[in-house]
């Protein structure tokens, strides 16, 4: 069997049950002012608030937890912006492994510092894929650890997809669930959850302008490379994965773009209005809210936050960094 055929709801669910009373179960946050801008019910699964601030300690856990007892011994590794790398890192802790993370030079140093803060084994790289992968190889073939990748990994996906489980569960009726999309984990598993839960429920995902392969590759039915992203959103640079794709192409109904200044008008008004510290990326699914109104006005809607680590130093409002 495949790992594109092994992957399906029951592997979500499976996952669910794995990762349960080791991770949060994250809050549903509403906002009746941001109800009334949209025009819709907007229901926010905040994943910021999740272990390591993001998403990622969902499918983290789950792979480590996975790992029979001679292959968990040789620890794991992987290549990551930040927020993998810290939930890869938190998961190995956990099992009392060791984790090799690799980092392009460029990530933020907030997402460095939590890497390093749960023990893991930064090794940085020049930030390109190329780069990333190269590295990370020479890791594994030096330590014989468990390659975990951030994205393009069943466990990974169906742990992930835990997210959009217990938002059905604690929502009701939803008319679309709506995500983030980079490396496509989170929105793979999405997908899976709800198209599995039949619920019938849309799924749509939300990529920057200049960081669209995503988009792309829906459209034209193809996996399209990334090249040369340029975003605000540092965790959505990177490229579409092949298995991710192989379940967006069939299961995910539409994915939009927004720019850049959409995605701080998002930000601030989750800082603003809800009180939350949401990081560009988080942002990112709000933000298509606020671009597309059209498709959302009147529907019952779950957003996910994907997470909410980013340097307090460095605000886009502040140091202008959008055009």
């Amino acid at each position: 069997m495949t790992a594109t055929a092994s992957l399906d709801f029951d592997q979500v669910l499976a996952a669910g049950e794995r990762i349960a009373g080791k991770l949060h179960r994250t809050p549903v946050l509403t906002s009746h002012l941001l109800d009334e801008l949209t025009g819709a019910e907007v229901f926010f699964k905040a994943e910021h608030l999740q272990k390591v601030g993001a998403f990622k300690a969902r499918g983290a856990t789950n792979a480590v937890l996975r790992l029979d007892t001679d292959r968990a011994r040789a620890g794991v590794a992987t290549h990551s912006s930040g927020n993998h790398g810290a939930a890869l890192a938190m998961a190995a802790a956990a099992r009392g492994i060791a984790a090799h993370i690799v980092m392009p030079a460029n990530a933020p140093e907030v997402k460095k510092a939590a890497v390093a803060a749960y023990g893991g084994l930064i090794v940085e790289c020049e930030p390109t894929l190329a780069a990333r992968e190269e590295t990370l190889a020479r890791v594994v073939a030096a330590t014989g650890a468990s390659e975990i990748h951030p994205y393009n990994h069943p466990d990974i996906i169906a742990g992930q997809g835990t997210a959009a489980l217990e938002l059905l569960q604690q929502v009701d009726n939803l008319d679309v669930v709506v995500v983030p999309v980079g490396g496509g984990g989170l929105l793979a598993g999405t997908a899976l959850a709800v198209k599995g839960s039949k619920v019938g429920a849309e799924v749509l995902a939300v990529e920057p302008e200049g960081a669209d392969d995503a988009f792309r590759s829906l459209g034209l039915g193809q996996l399209q490379p990334q090249t040369n992203p340029r975003t605000i959103a540092d965790g959505l640079r990177t490229s579409l994965g092949e298995l991710n794709f192989s379940i967006i192409r069939t299961q995910v109904d539409t994915i939009i773009t927004v720019p850049d200044t959409r995605i701080v008008e998002a930000m601030q008004l989750q800082w603003s209005r809800m009180k939350q510290v949401v990081e560009p990326s988080g942002a990112v699914s709000f933000a298509g809210l606020l671009e597309h109104p059209e498709r959302f006005r009147g529907r019952r809607v779950g957003v996910v936050i994907s997470g909410g680590n980013l340097d307090l130093t460095n605000l886009p409002w502040v140091n202008r960094e959008v055009s």
